[in-house]
């Protein structure tokens, strides 16, 4: 669900001003003029358009304009110092003037909505500042590209033939670091004419030891690569947690007391990398790694406060780091209603959402609608836009309703699920498709942002399965064996997330099935099936394309496709099905088909997470290691650009407005069915089976016995 400061429209909706936030973009500016050796904290992740690009992410423009940045003139030699000076200059000027347009496109949106759209002035202004502020938005995230491409890369890299030094900074048996080189850790490959920095011959990291791959992350061209982003995601193949967190803090101690504020030096360079690497570990990946690992995360904060805090500032800012991570992710825990917690608190009343998302303007909730005209499939000519439903008000049903208990409200609903289980189907009837369309979409929105690539990884070992139904409900997650076909280190803790993520799924298309072959008569089953059908086709329009899979999938049931309402369900609904097959193979067909084109960077995506997963398992298989064994980089690259995906989807939520009363009732049936035995059900409702007119069965009883009579004559 969305929360109440999602911002205006898809486009600026993580435009949200906070003062904060602008308070660490000046620290972080003027720390370059305190001292050059102190690198910026402000987000250290590469993000996930850095393991998808790889080198890509930094284009032929990126170079030509650090090539020119810092210099006054043509004939001056570069100074990354004074690339850095103008740089923050720039970027503070340029997002202090988009966020002062974004505040004027706020103040006049909310006059045209105090007049209802009658101000003609505004009406001519809105889409020529949306104009400009895409255009500004897009300057500033090129001039942050180019900021992380000097932090990164220009500051704090070495060379990869520093790379053993590297190794040596680390460890205590000196007498054979002799022996260590660069052509014992690492494998490389050459390519052709990059087409980025227009270099030939330029190596390409094929494989390392487990030890060399954690040292190429200190390599100049490892973020260039997207090599940090992708091993962040990636590591836990070689690597535990604790060995790699170990590798790091003894890269900081041996080089803290050395480094020098010469940024030119190799121990400076090491130490600082060191933080930038460990800041983007746990900013990317604190809720798989540490938060679930409490002996990990004390170590790290038992290492900060004992040897860093003392000797250098880094030490307070990771401590603060950690701080804010633990209670955005408490925080976020706590703000909606989740299906899993639905679950276990069954009849319970549900819980307060602590935030509300805000509504959308008519004019962003068109251009919502419009953008879905983009995809394969189109809409079809009976269905309106998705927004229109949001002005609806169906009153006669709004007495049953289950009331949900939110902080401006004081009616209380004991009995809850009693009121939904006595309602039944009838109020899906009753709602229309884009309502029910909306409401599944914001509720699989919750529980797929919770979700991190890394919980796509290593899903043998969960019992996740090529099947319809990826996990046996008569399977806890505590009995799953993790001995077979784990390809993690047996050490490495995982988070076991997706399990409830394909739950949740599993029990959506429970749910599905369950509502339709509990109808009592044939005509409300056709109506059922047909809302199904139509709400699955606009959810994959949407690009909701995992409630759409859960709705197929509980269409698919057996006992479900053999319905007598099947034959008298209009032809034009029924093709839909086999719509939904094709969405299926499409998704099938190839694991990075959503992620062609621009689309999926401004239409909100949710994948099938079953299908992903598949994808991944699908990369996972055959050997990870090479005969010397160096495990093979080139193949954890391709595991992380498919992963990579997740978060490029979460960026883009979806804005609908939510419908808590929808909402919870949704929520319940689901939850009441989760266990639900489809073929017990089945079998106590007599509109489940063909019916022989009374009739044609008494005359094809007396044409037996005729015949049984004459076989005794």
């Amino acid at each position: 669900l969305q929360s109440s400061d999602c911002g205006i429209s898809p486009g600026f909706a993580e435009e949200s001003i906070e003062p904060e936030e602008e308070t660490m973009i000046k620290a972080a500016g003027n720390s370059y003029l305190v001292s050059p050796s102190l690198p910026d904290f402000h987000g250290c992740s590469p993000g996930w358009s850095s393991a998808f690009y790889g080198a890509e992410c930094f284009d032929s423009e990126v170079h030509r304009y650090i090539k020119n940045l810092g210099k006054q003139k043509a004939s001056e030699s570069q100074n990354i110092d004074a690339k850095k000076v103008e740089l923050e200059q720039l970027l503070m000027m340029e997002t202090k003037n988009y966020r002062k347009t974004i505040k004027f496109y706020q103040k006049l949106l909310q006059k045209e909505r105090s007049s209802k759209g009658k101000s003609p002035e505004t009406k001519s202004v809105l889409p020529k500042l949306r104009v400009q502020l895409q255009e500004m938005k897009t300057k500033v995230q090129f001039l942050e590209l180019v900021k992380k491409y000097i932090m990164y890369a220009e500051q704090w890299g070495v060379e990869s033939c520093v790379l053993p030094t590297v190794i040596h900074n680390g460890r205590t048996d000196t007498a054979d670091m002799e022996h260590v080189d660069e052509s014992s850790l690492f494998l490389y490959y050459n390519t052709e004419k990059h087409q980025c920095n227009n270099q030939n011959g330029i190596k390409v990291l094929q494989a390392g030891t487990p030890l060399g791959l954690m040292a190429y992350l200190y390599s100049r061209n490892a973020f260039l690569e997207g090599y940090v982003q992708q091993f962040l995601y990636t590591f836990r193949y070689f690597c535990t947690q604790e060995e790699f967190l170990q590798f790091l803090l003894d890269r900081i101690s041996r080089t803290l007391s050395s480094a020098s504020l010469d940024p030119s030096t190799s121990l400076t360079k090491i130490c600082n990398r060191s933080f930038y690497i460990l800041q983007a570990w746990i900013e990317d990946c604190y809720s798989v790694d540490f938060a679930t690992n409490t002996d990990l995360l004390c170590t790290l904060k038992d290492f900060i406060s004992s040897k860093v805090v003392p000797l250098n500032g880094y030490g307070e800012r990771l401590l603060s780091l950690l701080e804010d991570v633990s209670a955005r992710k408490s925080g976020s825990a706590h703000q909606c209603i989740s299906m899993d917690k639905c679950e276990e608190e069954g009849e319970e009343d549900r819980k307060t959402l602590h935030s509300l998302c805000k509504k959308l303007s008519e004019d962003v909730s068109r251009k919502a609608c419009h953008q879905t005209a983009n995809f394969n499939w189109k809409l079809s000519k009976g269905m309106g836009p998705i927004a229109q439903y949001q002005r609806e008000r169906l009153y006669t049903i709004s007495s049953v309703l289950p009331k949900p208990c939110y902080n401006s409200f004081t009616e209380e609903f004991p009995g809850s699920l009693t009121k939904a289980a006595e309602v039944g189907p009838y109020l899906l009837i009753e709602y229309s498709v884009q309502q029910l369309c909306c409401q599944l979409t914001l509720l699989q929105q919750e529980v797929f942002h919770k979700c991190h690539p890394v919980h796509f990884l290593n899903s043998r070992a969960l019992g996740v399965k090529d099947k319809s139904v990826a996990i046996q409900k008569a399977v806890s997650t505590e009995t799953v064996s993790l001995k077979v076909c784990n390809l993690f280190l047996s050490k490495c803790v995982q988070d076991q997330y997706l399990l409830q993520l394909l739950r949740n799924a599993d029990n959506i298309s429970t749910w599905v099935a369950a509502e339709i072959v509990t109808c009592h008569t044939s005509k409300l089953q056709v109506s059922l099936l047909s809302k199904f059908l139509l709400v699955a086709k606009c959810c994959y329009e949407q690009r909701n394309f995992a409630t759409a899979m859960q709705i197929l999938a509980g269409l698919e049931n057996l006992i479900v496709r053999q319905l007598p309402a099947w034959k008298i369900l209009p032809a034009k609904v029924a093709e839909i099905m086999e719509e939904l097959k094709a969405v299926e193979v499409f998704l099938k067909s190839d694991s990075l088909c959503l992620m062609e084109g621009e689309r999926f960077k401004t239409l909100p995506t949710i994948p099938s997470a079953h299908v992903l997963a598949m994808h991944v398992q699908q990369l996972e298989t055959g050997g990870f290691t090479m005969t010397n064994g160096a495990h093979k980089w080139t193949k954890l690259r391709n595991i992380a650009k498919v992963v990579s995906q997740v978060h490029a989807f979460q960026e883009n939520p979806y804005t609908y407005a939510p419908d808590f009363k929808l909402q919870s009732y949704l929520t319940q049936r689901i939850t009441h069915f989760k266990d639900a035995d489809i073929s017990t059900l089945a079998a106590d409702n007599c509109a489940n089976f063909h019916q022989i007119p009374a009739d044609k069965h008494s005359r094809k009883i007396q044409d037996t016995l005729r015949r049984m009579k004459a076989t005794f004559q």
